[in-house]
């Protein structure tokens, strides 16, 4: 058996699969080698006799490994196998080819590669070539739709053995890649050398662009777009498009059809968690905590606050990559990139063409276009476009006033009115900064 499964249902035969390594062992009878069916990197042993086709089971076995990796403690059973494993310490890749100018660490890797370009593995269906027969049988699959491997828990069906390796842990929770910083355990050996990154500090993937590191090739791949502005993820009921799925999930839950989370008080419906939060505290709760040292002002939230006073201070926290220009917001950074760079997706009316840099603002825009108003002031007939416009109007029904001048302690029930006064006062006190 290799690895769980039997020899006959993986279709391979003893000079196949052992091909590559002969001559490796010590006396050509047993030889070491990374099983490329589960793509464990655990050595094991197999038996080769004249008269026999048995595979020796891989099991991750107590087999003596006296071997040591200086750089990681990791043991191997021979030394041809602790120098494979010690290329991919040292970066050394001396192995180039004639014809892509690719690397690689060994004769052996190079060798498979070269398979590519002589077409000797190729795809009858789509032309795609392989490094090797077992390559090109697993690809297959992919026309075929055969998925011989069935997970015995579930049922489930894959058309690599390995696939059904990882997938079985999830219902027997094996972890056997442990970290020997941590004690994290991991289920497949790759997401182990990912987290290994993180006690390293490893980030061997670079953008040539702006040389910014990555610990994962995904997270580069995903950084590239902010150079090439490419968004793959379409909606497919607006258009918008996106630069990552998570984003696109995201923004599909604004159209009327999902929005999961209902408001228990007043049964409105959002479509994050989050949104819902902030629409309990804002609307139907009173608490605000969080007051501004210059102002007076109260608020819901910390972040609130936050944001709050940079209009006192000037901070500007947002920076443009391509000039020198410094934003107080974010929004007003992305309108910026849009306007004078060139950067980012402009968000169109279709009704009267006009442009939004935020998705938000079309919304409210489209909803002036219907005649739209769905707040309505509970103390009066009129009724707003926007929360925002709601709460504004329900200061005059109040006594209520929130405002306070940081310079004289005049209170007032309107932002707007607090803000010209307080440039006004601050003026006449000699505040010129503020």
């Amino acid at each position: 058996m290799i690895c769980g499964f039997q020899a006959d249902r993986i279709q391979i035969t003893r000079k196949q699969y052992l091909s590559p390594y002969r001559g490796r062992g010590n006396n050509n009878n047993v030889s070491c080698c990374t099983c490329c069916y589960c793509a464990d990197e655990s050595c094991f042993e197999v038996k080769i006799e004249a008269d026999s086709n048995d595979i020796t089971e891989h099991p991750h076995d107590d087999k003596p490994r006296p071997y040591l990796c200086t750089v990681c403690d990791k043991r191997f059973t021979t030394k041809a196998c602790l120098n494979d494993h010690k290329e991919i310490h040292t970066g050394e890749k001396l192995y180039s080819c004639t014809q892509c100018e690719k690397r690689f660490a060994n004769q052996h890797q190079l060798g498979y590669h070269m398979n590519v370009h002589s077409s000797k593995y190729k795809c009858t269906e789509c032309g795609k070539c392989f490094k090797d027969s077992s390559a090109l049988t697993v690809h297959r699959r992919v026309h075929s739709g055969e998925k011989p491997f069935e997970c015995t828990v579930c049922s489930k069906r894959f058309t690599q053995p390995c696939h059904l390796v990882h997938h079985s842990r999830i219902h027997s929770a094996e972890k056997p890649y442990k970290c020997h910083e941590c004690d994290k355990a991991f289920s497949q050996s790759a997401h182990l050398n990912i987290h290994m990154r993180v006690h390293t500090g490893e980030k061997p993937y670079k953008c040539h662009l702006c040389d910014e590191a990555f610990s994962q090739s995904t997270h580069l791949n995903r950084h590239m777009r902010v150079h090439t502005g490419d968004k793959p993820y379409k909606c497919h009921l607006c258009d918008t498009a996106f630069s990552r799925s998570t984003h696109l999930n995201r923004h599909m839950r604004v159209h009327p059809r999902d929005k999961p989370y209902t408001c228990s008080l007043c049964n409105k419906s959002f479509s994050q968690s989050g949104s819902l939060k902030t629409h309990k505290r804002h609307v139907h709760s009173n608490r605000r905590p969080y007051d501004c040292r210059y102002c007076g002002k109260l608020f819901n939230s910390n972040i609130e606050l936050k944001h709050h006073v940079r209009i006192h201070t000037g901070a500007k926290p947002y920076s443009c990559r391509h000039c020198s220009d410094r934003f107080m917001w974010h929004d007003q950074l992305k309108t910026h990139l849009l306007k004078s760079h060139n950067e980012g997706t402009w968000l169109t009316c279709n009704i009267c063409q006009k442009k939004f840099s935020r998705s938000g603002d079309l919304k409210i825009h489209l909803l002036r276009h219907g005649g739209v108003k769905p707040y309505v002031c509970s103390e009066c007939p009129k009724s707003f476009c926007t929360g925002g416009e709601l709460r504004s109007h329900q200061l005059k029904h109040s006594d209520v006033k929130h405002f306070c001048c940081g310079s004289c302690g005049k209170y007032f029930r309107n932002k707007y009115y607090v803000v010209k006064h307080f440039k006004r006062c601050s003026r006449r006190l000699g505040f010129i900064g503020l």
